[in-house]
């Protein structure tokens, strides 16, 4: 019989890997993507990616949840850095965990808003190589899943608008 203290290093619990905690099975990733959507003339902010998977490619701004953040702070930093928008506080939409979502791995995505009056200045850095507002009617093909949460965002805008 092992006593509590042997099983803290069973591997199906976890152990210690040179100072870090280790599984034996895998983990997912969690992100936070973010739309902005100007409503007055139906305007959804996209960034064109600097980095690879999908360099060039036109997506959501966004990124990982650091290990001591909480998701909408995340949601908020990655705005910044990404955009150059500071945002008070932003909403929840969804959530999206569909397997290969994303090629690097399991990836859990918290998506959340910010519905803006007009179009905001954008100061583009990190991991975007440029900031651009497109029409919800007209959207660039876009990395990720981000075309199936936008058309969820925009059906979800739609139905709110006409009630």
């Amino acid at each position: 019989m092992k006593s509590g203290t042997e099983n803290l290093s069973d591997k199906s619990s976890g152990e210690s890997c040179q100072d870090k905690f280790c599984y034996d099975y895998p983990r997912p990733m969690v992100t936070v993507d973010i739309i902005v959507f100007e409503k007055k003339r139906k305007k959804v902010l996209l960034i064109r990616r600097k980095k690879e998977p999908y360099r060039g490619a036109w997506a959501l701004p966004g990124g990982y949840v650091e290990i001591e953040e909480p998701a909408r702070t995340s949601a908020l930093r990655e705005l910044k850095e990404e955009t150059g928008i500071e945002a008070g506080d932003l909403d929840f939409f969804h959530y999206y965990d569909a397997p290969g979502r994303d090629p690097r791995g399991r990836t859990f995505s918290l998506v959340f808003f910010l519905i803006a009056e007009n179009d905001l200045p954008l100061c583009p850095g990190t991991d975007a190589e440029k900031a651009c507002w497109f029409s919800a009617d007209s959207l660039p093909v876009l990395a990720f899943d981000h075309a199936n949460i936008l058309r969820d965002f925009l059906q979800k805008i739609k139905e709110t608008l006409h009630d």
